[in-house]
């Protein structure tokens, strides 16, 4: 057993994985059957984690190259293919040294920047800027995937991040090469669901109509009551009835959150005791004064308005109709085009969510603090 249950990052194995059963067979399911997809939910839901515990089933961990790349910091055309290439070598790394070659046979632009050591272990020496015609490597990396030995099923997170690349053809360049690439199969993961609805939904994008698509909502409030009672029994420890569902409750179902607090609860729970809401209480401002220097820099750094704004939201928890004279007046804000201007920094900064006209802080830790702080 490891020494805390609850993962806060990453995927340990199914034994530290919540539900998401039908999730996971629906998703097996379209990909062995040869589906695009498309993931959608807020981001800190557990897409990542899904991808990875569907990846470790047997009938695709067995039958199936998987790759899982991330490239939700990535700015343009040059910084996703690097990616791809790095993420695609390290999956690689662990299968052998006859698989890097059996790459970089197809990726010869990359050669020069893959070493081995004595023990035939690759290392990635290459740098965003050594990526010198990204489109080219692209191409090879697309060769690759349809040549490998086995089917291969990529998974690219935060996917959406493509739209504000400087390169506008980048869209209709993967539907083409994803088109043509009869060997793979491709989840497209990503949080901010009106853009990725846009995406594949509309038809004047490229993406129109080219996967299934699936929603992913909060664990069952049940199901997770009994996994987090079950995982602190295993260590001889006790989760007072109530606790997790006031936890769920706070944090909306959100997975990370709940996550991070059960874990903070367990270290703070000696073997043999029980845990109670006043523990979970204790174990919350624990992890907001960790993170405090955080918000305050973060508030630093807004205008007047836009921090007004935020604070404003933050109190409220889940606000509507911000630049309505009701809100305004509440907040002892200026007006309604000032409002505006500061929501659509604040969104483009990704410290503010709005999905069907509702705001709300995106770090559900920082509007606590901010409602425990500045009230």
């Amino acid at each position: 057993m490891i020494d805390n249950p609850f993962i806060t990052f990453g995927y340990e194995s199914a034994d530290y994985f919540c539900d998401r059963e039908e999730e996971t067979r629906r998703l097996i399911s379209l990909l062995t059957n040869g589906n695009h997809t498309a993931l959608i939910s807020p981001r800190r839901m557990g897409k990542t984690g899904l991808l990875h515990h569907c990846f470790a089933q047997p009938e695709i961990e067995e039958s199936y190259f998987t790759f899982l790349i991330d490239i939700y910091a990535t700015k343009n055309l040059q910084d996703m293919v690097f990616q791809m290439g790095r993420s695609i070598v390290k999956r690689l790394k662990s299968k052998g040294k006859s698989f890097i070659d059996t790459f970089l046979l197809y990726v010869t632009s990359l050669r020069t920047g893959i070493s081995f050591d004595g023990q035939g272990n690759a290392s990635w020496n290459i740098n965003i800027g050594d990526i010198k015609s990204p489109a080219f490597t692209l191409d090879e990396i697309f060769n690759y995937l349809q040549s490998a030995d086995k089917r291969c099923i990529v998974a690219i997170d935060e996917f959406q991040s493509i739209v504000n690349y400087p390169e506008k053809n980048t869209e209709a360049l993967l539907r083409t090469y994803i088109q043509q690439c009869r060997n793979a199969v491709f989840v497209f993961s990503g949080s901010q669901q009106s853009l990725m609805n846009e995406m594949f939904s509309s038809p004047a994008r490229p993406f129109y109509q080219s996967v299934s698509m699936i929603f992913l909502s909060p664990v069952n409030e049940q199901k997770y009551d009994f996994f987090a009672k079950d995982l602190f029994s295993r260590y001889q420890k006790t989760l007072k009835d109530g606790v997790l569902s006031y936890i769920y409750n706070r944090y909306d179902g959100i997975t990370w959150y709940i996550q991070k607090l059960l874990n903070q609860l367990f270290a703070g729970t000696a073997v043999g005791s029980e845990a109670c809401l006043d523990d979970v209480k204790l174990s919350e401002q624990l992890i907001l004064s960790q993170n405090e220097e955080s918000y305050k820099d973060t508030l630093f750094q807004l205008t007047i308005k836009q921090r007004d704004l935020f604070t404003a939201i933050a109190h409220e928890g889940k606000a509507t109709q911000i630049t309505g004279g009701p809100f305004i007046k509440r907040h002892h804000l200026t007006s309604a085009s000032s409002v505006q201007k500061a929501a659509e920094v604040l969104i483009a900064k990704q410290l503010l969510t709005c999905h069907y006209g509702e705001y709300e802080i995106y770090d559900k830790f920082m509007a606590k603090w901010i409602q425990d702080e500045l009230s």
